[in-house]
């Protein structure tokens, strides 16, 4: 009895050890919300003559996305709700169904296609949330009806 004792002692120390290893899961948060500067973590997206700012997220996607910029994209029109961008090589993910996707939503599909909403609605796909467009107005008129470019750049560089 005291041999089995001693063996499940044993296993509940490796088990709790392992968890330690393990980074742990910090869930995406707009960039500015913490102590760093917030100039950097802005995002300008232009769509022919308008610009539109979002705030990004604080994740790995969005760090790997940020180093490419500036990046101008031919985004092709989606179901008159989204227009989707596809380059490579891909970025890390960390993909989940938000269940309803919300008008201004950047988000990337799988590794490599980067999406913009402007219009909101429910899903049933899995995306990586990069950030927001902070102010709509406007956003589904400068995208228009068919295929666009967007240029997307960090704000601090166009000071």
């Amino acid at each position: 009895m005291n041999l089995l004792s001693i063996y499940l002692f044993c296993i509940g120390i490796l088990a709790c050890a392992s968890d330690n290893l393990m980074p742990a899961d910090t869930p995406d948060t707009l960039d500015g919300a913490g102590p760093t500067d917030t100039v950097s973590k802005r995002l300008l997206i232009r769509v022919g003559q308008r610009t539109f700012t979002a705030t990004l997220l604080n994740n790995a996607t969005t760090a790997a996305f940020k180093a490419r910029l500036p990046l101008t994209l031919s985004m092709r029109e989606l179901n008159g709700n989204e227009k989707y961008g596809d380059f490579t090589p891909g970025l890390p993910t960390n993909a989940a169904n938000p269940g309803t996707i919300q008008t201004g939503d950047l988000m990337l599909y799988g590794s490599s296609t980067l999406v913009l909403f402007y219009k909101s609605l429910p899903t049933s796909y899995s995306y990586t949330r990069l950030g927001r467009i902070d102010d709509l107005s406007g956003l589904a008129t400068a995208l228009g009806n068919g295929n666009v470019t967007i240029t997307f750049d960090l704000a601090y560089r166009q000071k």
